[in-house]
């Protein structure tokens, strides 16, 4: 997949208490339908989880992953077998499991530090790797997170991550600042602000801010509520730079590709 072309990724939470859109996926049949949707809507990506990372969560055991994850990966390649499948997980053991499953990406909110086997496994995997930066776990995140200077930190960790990888003769990283993820509303849009600044790695930009709390916290409202924020929020990323949008509502995002793609 070419990810210097704009990209949709939808969620697909296969989790009880995600912020938004928890235990609405655990049943086979709404599951398929909701992938059904998301295909149909224009979606390039699905990325399936199988643990919630809200502020505040508690990590599942790697059973209960794989338990949640797996059947459901197998059911989404039989019944649609051309998808592009990407898996949120931190775990290395996850990971090779689940490409040998069929899956086509791996999306690590933690960037390699949860699970220290992990970039040695996608250096074994060659899979596109989605290493995104968090202060901290779910749990702790954002108990107080502190930088010196939030942008610049977050650069500092991905060069450090980045030449990991290279040693491993590995270079198909995409980026994800990690919007929520240990940071303060204000950090948060001090990243949005300066998101081109990233550039600079010269790896594509992944930006997930669909419905989350830097939105309907700001406007008093909530996650059911905050369509159009993120709509928002996710045109000026694509404008500042962004190649992946990841999204709760892949017609809106559509949108926004179609309508940034006629600026030329």
């Amino acid at each position: 997949m070419d990810f210097l072309q704009l990209k949709i990724m939808g969620i697909l939470n296969l989790t009880p208490d995600s912020f938004y859109d928890g235990n609405w996926y655990f049943e086979e049949k709404k599951m398929l339908l909701q992938v059904e949707k998301m295909l149909n809507e224009g979606a390039d990506i699905i990325d399936v989880g199988a643990f919630s990372s809200r502020p505040g969560a508690t990590l599942v055991d790697v059973a209960e992953e794989r338990k949640r994850l797996l059947p459901n990966l197998k059911s989404i390649l039989k019944h649609f077998p051309n998808t592009y499948i990407s898996v949120d997980t931190y775990r290395s053991k996850i990971a090779k499991e689940v490409v040998g499953e069929g899956a086509q990406m791996i999306n690590d909110i933690s960037g390699g530090d949860l699970d220290k086997q992990m970039f040695e496994t996608i250096a074994q995997l060659q899979v596109p790797y989605v290493m995104m930066h968090m202060q901290g776990t779910p749990l702790s995140m954002q108990q107080n997170p502190v930088y010196k200077d939030v942008v610049n930190d977050i650069i500092n960790y991905f060069e450090v991550k980045i030449k990991q990888l290279s040693e491993l003769d590995f270079g198909n990283v995409l980026i994800d600042p990690g919007f929520g993820f240990g940071k303060t509303l204000e950090q948060n849009y001090q990243i949005l602000n300066r998101l081109n600044v990233f550039n600079s790695l010269q790896k594509p930009i992944l930006v997930g801010v669909s419905r989350k709390s830097m939105l309907y916290k700001y406007l008093k409202t909530s996650p059911d509520n905050a369509l159009n924020a993120t709509t928002i929020v996710n045109t000026i990323a694509v404008l500042k730079g962004a190649k992946i949008l990841r999204v709760h509502d892949i017609k809106e995002a559509k949108e926004i590709l179609s309508i940034v793609d006629m600026l030329g």
